[in-house]
C-alpha cells in the first residue's frame, strides 16, 4: 500500500514504533473527539465538510482501523517518552498528503487514570490542553495546509506523574476526517 496522510515521528507515537509506515500515516476516523456522533458541523467553521463517526471507546489509539488494532492492547509495556510535568515538549508530525487543515487538538489522559482500562473518552480530559487551530474560511478560499513537517510546542500540564497518554487530533477542513495518534509519556 502506498504511504498517506500523516503521523507524528518525535517524540515516537505508537503508531511509529509499532506499525508500518503506511499504517501509522492511516489511522483517520471522524473528527471533533471527545464527540461520539457523526453529521455535526465544526463549531468555528461552519462551511467544513461536517465530521465522520469519531472511534469507538476502546479503539482510539487506533482509530478504529483493524489494521492497527494492537495500537488498543490493554496492559502492554508500551515504549515511553521521558518527561517532566510543566515541561515544553516538540510534536513533529509528518504529511504523506496535503488536506486543508482546521486544527491539532491535543489532549492527555486524566490524573489518576487506569492504565489497565482500555483507553476511553472517560480516560481522557474533556478539553484539550493545547490547541493549535486555522482560523481562515471558507477552506476552499485559504491555504489551510500544515509545513511538512510542522512542529508544535506543548507545555505539558502540571502535577502529572507517572504513565500518561498524550492523544493528538489532526481535524481537516476538506473532508469529515480526523488522523489520530498517541504517545506514551512518563513522567518523572
Amino acid at each position: 500500500m502506498e504511504p498517506k496522510h500523516g503521523a507524528i515521528s518525535f517524540p515516537p507515537s505508537r503508531a511509529h514504533l509499532y506499525l508500518e509506515n503506511w499504517q501509522a500515516n492511516g489511522l483517520e476516523a471522524g473528527k471533533f473527539f471527545p464527540q461520539t456522533q457523526a453529521g455535526l458541523p465544526d463549531p468555528l467553521a461552519p462551511t467544513d465538510v461536517v465530521n465522520a463517526q469519531p472511534p469507538a471507546d476502546g479503539k482510539i489509539a487506533s482509530a478504529g482501523k483493524d489494521f492497527a488494532a494492537s495500537l488498543d492492547e490493554v496492559g502492554r509495556d508500551w515504549k515511553k517518552h521521558p518527561v517532566t510535568s510543566g515541561q515544553s515538549l516538540e510534536i513533529t508530525w509528518g504529511f504523506h498528503a496535503q488536506h486543508r487543515t482546521r486544527r491539532f487538538n491535543y489532549f492527555l489522559t486524566k490524573s489518576g487514570w487506569d492504565p489497565e482500562q482500555a483507553l476511553t473518552r472517560a480516560q481522557f480530559e474533556s478539553e484539550p490542553f493545547h490547541r493549535v487551530e486555522l482560523p481562515e474560511q471558507p477552506y476552499w478560499e485559504h491555504p489551510l495546509n500544515p509545513g511538512n513537517p510542522t512542529v508544535h510546542t506543548l507545555r505539558l500540564p502540571e502535577r502529572r506523574a507517572g504513565h500518561q497518554v498524550l492523544l493528538a487530533v489532526w481535524e481537516v477542513a476538506d473532508t469529515g476526517q480526523a488522523f489520530y495518534q498517541v504517545i506514551d509519556l512518563q513522567f518523572t
